[in-house]
């Protein structure tokens, strides 16, 4: 089974507003553009955090439906693991340079390297401190209304064209700007939902916790080359 993520894109959701609370913490903006600021300006205070998260997509060619459950861990700069528990174990680890996607039904590991710059070009990767939502992005309000009462939403697009996906929205608490979740959609008409929980911040995670070591016996592939 491979990863959904909207192009992860994930691997590396876009986000996320995840920064010391404020000792005085205000209502949220209205306005999109300065809600786009507050989050931005808590996220630079962060850096590093895990939490718990439950994945839901649906759509794209295939129309499908998927949840998927696991853990997250991100560092500045550049380095994230993504633990997916359930209903299939797979890992997504970048360790600031590469990025290995590691299925272990499949017994193959894919490896790529880093996009250069500080752009966001997905949503994983503006959590692991690259991009800036207020440079990198128009802000507007999105459609409908948001299910959490205790939250407010903002939409992104890219101000540069992406592949991986067309637009993403944040959930973030009304007071603290921290994130509660994460909904992109891909060209293919998919979307993927990234719900957060059990949040904790900068509680000195180690280099060495975003190490990968390529199992023995699997496939790795790199640039889409075998060997």
């Amino acid at each position: 089974m491979t990863w959904v993520w909207p192009s992860l894109a994930v691997l590396a959701l876009a986000t996320v507003a995840l920064g010391t609370v404020s000792a005085r913490p205000q209502p949220a903006p209205l306005d999109p553009v300065a809600l786009a600021a507050a989050i931005q300006h808590r996220y630079d205070a962060v850096r590093d955090f895990t939490a718990t998260f439950v994945h839901e997509y649906r759509g794209g060619v295939l129309r499908k439906t998927a949840v998927e459950r696991g853990t997250v861990r991100f560092k500045k700069p550049g380095m994230m693991r993504w633990a997916y528990t359930t209903p299939e174990k797979k890992e997504f680890v970048s360790d600031g340079t590469r990025l290995y996607a590691y299925v272990p039904e499949d017994r193959q590991v894919t490896v790529s390297e880093m996009p250069p710059g500080d752009q966001a070009s997905t949503p994983a990767m503006f959590l692991a401190g690259r991009g800036n939502l207020v440079r990198d992005f128009v802000a507007t309000a999105p459609s409908g209304t948001n299910a959490l009462s205790d939250t407010v939403s903002v939409t992104f697009t890219s101000k540069r064209p992406s592949s991986d996906f067309e637009w993403m929205t944040l959930a973030v608490d009304r007071t603290t700007f921290q994130i509660r979740g994460l909904t992109t959609a891909d060209a293919q008409g998919g979307r993927s939902s990234f719900t957060f929980t059990g949040i904790r911040e900068n509680t000195g995670l180690r280099d060495s916790d975003f190490r990968f070591i390529i199992p023995r016996g699997v496939d790795v592939i790199t640039n889409n080359s075998s060997r």
